[in-house]
């Protein structure tokens, strides 16, 4: 027999997938890189002139909105599309909100691309993982190690954005900087079309659980009735003078924690799914929550982490300039260094690795240091002086480790714990939990000023590392609802 064509000892569509995604998070990271400073510059440097709070509180909500969107894109996989044409049609609506950012037209470019941003990255990212799961078998025990491979492409595209559109965007044109994000998903777009024709064969082209009959008229009448309460809500806001930037950010706060809370009362009441998947699925919750508090330290990286790495590092290491965007390379290239390192580790050690509630449990505790880390700065320098990168620099190396314990880990057990009539929208929660952290975050960051900047990053931390050691000592039953699954 012919031997199989591998890429990296994995199946070749593992390579399209990677590719894809890795383009996809190049324009994505290469926007938020510079869009914290686009938003709070001056209007004569090119910026919109916004408060940094606000600033801060736009990124936190984007950033739960982009998450929160795959919810939606989940549920255009499931029911109409199938995964490939989700990816597909997510790509070019991501494509085009990088277009309209880098058009001069202030705040209501701002907002229409974050709608078609958005709206995309909900289609694109949770379906092609749900893809990337589907290339192997569900004894496969090159999973673990392929979502690895697969997440290191994501960090990838992460790691060269802020050098290339961060050094363009702050150097010399914010918008130069939005164009060459546009520019990063129309290479992926392409290479998902052509070679994605040869390596993924019919992986994604069937829908799972289709819209049929009377379901189809049930799901308008919903579609109407929630857009009645969006409209009655806003409309009653802005008719009371209420209709403000916080108002905006406490509804979406509150719709991130109640999306979850729907999503698995759904799941767990559906006559769709087994009992046998119901009891994963209840194993799969305290998990999620975990995920929750990690990502909730993890995302404020782009957001009170950049805020730290402008105003409280010193601007040069070892002689060199340093823009602040480029602290956003240290997560992806950190995951890179990283990747093997694990990729190597969990292969290794086989059937004798830690199980994946451990690894959660790991991650968290990691997490919860990296930020804890970050309280002796101000304990030993005070607030009023600029300290050494290095503070940030060891930080960010801590969260990594973590990380590499939970977020590829989180999305390889989702793919197996997933009811089959729910499928991509099960990747589509898995990172609902991380729209849930930053909804959370939008509401803590207010409470992260210089004078309390110590404080901030102690309790922050300290509760994700209790988290993370509660987690390990409920290992047990969340292991006997898995089942054989590790």
């Amino acid at each position: 027999m012919e031997k199989e064509k591998t890429f990296m000892g994995q199946p070749r569509g593992l390579s399209t997938l990677f590719f894809t995604e890795m383009w996809e998070r190049f324009s994505y990271y290469g926007m938020r890189a510079i869009l914290l400073y686009y938003m709070y510059d001056a209007v004569t440097s090119g910026g919109l002139g916004l408060e940094k709070g606000t600033a801060v509180a736009i990124m936190s909500i984007y950033g739960s909105l982009v998450y929160m969107s795959s919810i939606v894109g989940g549920w255009i996989s499931d029911r109409l599309l199938g995964s490939h044409k989700t990816v597909f049609f997510g790509g070019v609506l991501i494509m085009f909100g990088h277009i309209v950012l880098a058009t001069p037209f202030g705040l209501p470019a701002l907002f229409i691309s974050m709608i078609l941003i958005v709206i995309g990255t909900g289609m694109l990212k949770s379906n092609v993982s749900s893809m990337v799961g589907h290339l192997y078998s569900p004894k496969d025990l090159r999973r673990d190690a392929g979502f690895s491979i697969f997440y290191m492409g994501i960090n990838i595209g992460s790691l060269i954005a802020p050098i290339i559109v961060g050094g363009l965007g702050q150097n010399v044109n914010y918008h130069l900087g939005f164009s060459i994000a546009a520019i990063g998903m129309f290479f992926g777009l392409l290479q998902y079309h052509f070679q994605g024709k040869k390596t993924l064969n019919n992986i994604g082209t069937q829908v799972t659980n289709p819209l049929v009959g009377a379901e189809k008229s049930a799901f308008f009448k919903r579609l109407v009735v929630a857009v009645a309460v969006v409209v009655v809500l806003f409309g009653g806001a802005a008719l009371l003078g209420q209709l403000t930037v916080d108002f905006f950010i406490n509804s979406i706060s509150v719709l991130g924690i109640l999306l979850p809370v729907y999503y698995f009362t759904s799941m767990l009441r559906s006559k769709d799914v087994t009992p046998d998947e119901k009891q994963k699925v209840r194993a799969y919750i305290p998990l999620f929550l975990s995920a929750i508090v990690f990502w909730s330290l993890e995302e404020q990286g782009s957001s009170i982490l950049a805020l730290f790495a402008a105003e409280r590092t010193q601007s040069t290491l070892f002689g060199i300039h340093i823009p602040a965007s480029m602290y956003q390379t240290l997560n992806p290239l950190f995951v890179v260094l990283l990747t093997p390192v694990f990729v190597w580790l969990w292969t290794k050690m086989g059937k004798k690795q830690p199980t994946t509630e451990v690894k959660f449990a790991i991650g968290l505790i990691f997490a919860g240091l990296s930020f804890v880390l970050l309280m002796f700065p101000s304990m030993f320098f005070g607030v009023d002086q600029r300290v050494s990168p290095m503070w940030l620099v060891a930080s960010f190396f801590i969260m990594i480790v973590g990380e590499m314990c939970l977020s590829p880990v989180g999305l390889s057990v989702t793919t197996k714990l997933a009811p089959k009539a729910f499928e991509a929208q099960t990747i589509a929660i898995w990172l609902l939990a991380d729209a849930s952290s930053q909804a959370i975050n939008a509401q803590i960051a207010r409470f992260y000023t210089p004078s309390t900047e110590g404080m901030y990053f102690g309790v922050v931390g300290g509760i994700a590392v209790v988290v993370g050691i509660g987690l390990y000592l409920i290992r047990k039953p969340i292991r006997h609802l898995i089942g054989e699954i590790h």
